[in-house]
């Protein structure tokens, strides 16, 4: 354990909310997954006290109020330093469990593209969705980044793996560069 884990300091989120309508404790468990809180039971998350969680909280917090629902934010920290140190390693499990996720988008996104040239579907259409996918998986990426303030281990290739998924789609770029303009009869 480091002296870091003993000085973290937890906003922990206690939210009631009505039962119906449901969309309501909806829109709250999704923002609190989105920004990477940490369930722990029902209606009860926490996240480290850093800024990057202060305008997802305050999120939470507002969509509570709109709901009707009530809420009680705490600061905590680990009452010994094994739990401190326990509290760090479920944040970061929970990271780990999202970088698994990107990493088998990534997977996914680099077999889409492989279908696409075995098949040989070099249109631009074709060519814009794969380059949507790939902003997508950047901005997963950067969220994620951002969230994972303790660095689980998965981090590192995730980063690779991306830098793979752009060159993919770069490659398939050109495929579809060079089908198009020898179609057309044009060089390049």
């Amino acid at each position: 354990m480091t002296g870091s884990d003993q000085a973290l300091k937890w906003i922990v989120l206690v939210i009631k909310l009505p039962a119906d309508p449901s969309r309501h404790r909806v829109a709250v468990w999704r923002e609190l997954r989105r920004i990477g809180a940490l369930s722990l039971g029902q209606g009860i998350w926490a996240v480290p006290e850093v800024p990057v969680f202060a305008d997802g909280v305050r999120r939470a917090l507002g969509l509570t109020a709109d709901a009707g629902g009530h809420s009680l934010t705490l600061q905590a920290s680990g009452r010994s330093p094994e739990d401190a140190t326990r509290f760090r390693e479920m944040f970061t499990a929970a990271r780990s469990e999202d970088w698994t996720e990107f990493l088998a988008d990534c997977g996914k996104f680099e077999a889409e593209i492989a279908k696409e040239i075995r098949i040989g579907k070099f249109t631009l259409a074709e060519l814009e969705e794969e380059e949507q996918s790939l902003e997508r998986l950047r901005r997963w990426y950067r969220d994620l980044t951002a969230r994972d303030v303790f660095g689980a281990p998965e981090a590192a290739e995730a980063g690779t793996r991306l830098k793979q998924c752009v060159a993919v789609c770069e490659d398939y770029a050109e495929r579809v560069f060079t089908a198009l303009h020898s179609s057309d009869g044009s060089t390049p």
